[in-house]
């Protein structure tokens, strides 16, 4: 008998579930199924996204084709299916996951809620790390982890990097407005601020050198160099000992500055690639700096200096040790997430 594919025939859901389940068996996909009934019994019969979820229903292994009455409703909303979903793909939308699950966007978002579940932006990390870099990350803290009986050696650690400093630190914030209100204006930064280069080596009683470039200055193996026999001389007779850490900046890594080090006695700790969440400098000092320097303006680099050393005179010994203590754990935080980034509160 030929079907007028323009009109639709009057299936139940029972039957058309049944055409989905011999789509299934046959091995078609889900879009293939869903145009091969609505080519056959009508058009619009059954949509590409009901089809998926039938599909999925029968990939679980849950061959019910009958809608099962609970407290007087024709069909509960299936949480575990809803848990698949969003596990599969947490950026999955209200509106996508409500035509999977055949209700109302409202009825869905309720059972998000109870699954403790918030639409929220994630977290922006460094770099996509790649397996190779997971596998180091984890390696390097393993083996930091397991290097010391103890972890003492950490009040020898001296660390330090570098930070552009901006002279105008503009900052937009949330408001609370009416209807039509504007609110306080936050102007825009721009493409090319003035700004300086903060370089700083610290461990775990305070600052021991903090320096900033002059303008048009950027770090160079040499440059970098004379900051550590700067670092040194400032040293000389406070520590006979010292660990160095530090990120792998070509200028970090360099030859001379490799020669350096040795040359120093200073014994340089692993750091693996793209891993500022394991530099203190990055996740503790810096991150705390910012905050101190937001909405701040300078006039010129001698406001800037100023600043900068109220920033490290006010901050307690305890600041500075909690910075260089916190390592061990976020050395165990990575090893037990194998490799992952950690991610700040």
């Amino acid at each position: 008998m030929d079907v007028d594919v323009e009109s639709k025939i009057n299936l139940s859901h029972r039957e058309i579930r049944v055409l989905s389940l011999h789509e299934f068996r046959l091995d078609h996909k889900a879009t293939e199924a869903a145009n091969n009934i609505c080519g056959t019994m009508g058009q619009g019969l059954v949509s590409t996204r009901t089809a998926q979820r039938w599909f999925n229903h029968f990939k679980n292994r849950d061959l019910e084709l009958d809608d099962v009455p609970r407290s007087g409703r024709l069909m509960e909303l299936d949480v575990g299916f809803l848990r698949q979903l969003i596990q599969q793909d947490p950026r999955s939308t209200l509106g996508y996951l409500a035509e999977q699950l055949g209700f109302s966007h409202t009825t869905v978002e309720k059972h998000l809620k109870e699954l403790g579940k918030t639409w929220k932006y994630g977290v922006w990390i460094p770099h996509k790390l790649s397996s190779h870099q997971l596998q180091q990350r984890g390696d390097t803290c393993m083996d930091l982890i397991t290097s010391h009986r103890n972890y003492q050696w950490l009040s020898n650690l001296i660390t330090g990097d570098e930070k552009w400093v901006l002279y105008v630190n503009y900052t937009r914030r949330r408001q609370w407005l009416s209807a039509g209100q504007t609110g306080v204006a936050t102007p825009k930064a721009d493409l090319h601020p003035k700004k300086l280069m903060l370089s700083v080596w610290w461990g775990i009683k305070g600052v021991i050198h903090w320096e900033v470039l002059p303008n048009g200055y950027t770090i160079t193996a040499d440059l970098y160099c004379q900051q550590l026999d700067r670092v040194a001389e400032k040293l000389k007779g406070k520590q006979d000992r010292v660990y160095f850490l530090h990120d792998n900046a070509r200028p970090h890594v360099a030859k001379s500055t490799r020669e350096k080090l040795l040359k120093l006695g200073w014994i340089t700790i692993p750091h693996p690639p793209y891993s500022p969440d394991l530099a203190p400098t990055d996740y503790h000092l810096f991150r705390s700096l910012s905050n101190g320097l937001r909405d701040k303006k300078f006039d010129d680099e001698s406001d800037v200096k100023t600043e900068l050393v109220k920033f490290f005179d006010e901050k307690s010994q305890d600041f500075y040790e909690r910075g260089i203590m916190s390592l061990p754990e976020r050395w165990q935080q990575v090893v037990d997430s194998n490799g992952k980034y950690i991610f700040e509160n």
